[in-house]
């Protein structure tokens, strides 16, 4: 049995909202993401960092890059949030992440 292969489009998804501002993470280049992230940073004092499925692994690494790099001991990550659903077309779970990055 052949499973489905599901394709999203690349590219960031960002959407502003009074006070944060939320990044949707694709499979873009890690480097080019974070410092997307980072001039959306400026702007804010919080950002929310989305992703699900295969580019969870891209979204840590921004959000790695931006605490750990470029505004060490400017800036923390507040909140780490995992959840998880079921796609019953496919018999699989769809995982996904929230990560919030204050300035401090």
């Amino acid at each position: 049995m052949l499973m489905e292969e599901i394709k999203t489009e690349n590219g960031q998804e960002q959407i502003e909202i009074s006070g944060n501002s939320i990044i949707t993470i694709h499979n873009d280049p890690v480097m080019q993401s974070a410092l997307d992230a980072i001039s959306i940073f400026g702007k804010y004092n919080e950002i929310t960092i989305r992703a699900t499925g295969n580019s969870i692994p891209n979204a840590v690494a921004v959000a790695n890059i931006i605490t750990e790099n470029i505004m060490k001991g400017n800036s923390k990550i507040q909140k780490i949030t995992v959840d998880s659903e079921p796609i019953h077309e496919l018999g699989r779970t769809l995982s996904s992440i929230e990560i919030i990055l204050k300035k401090i």
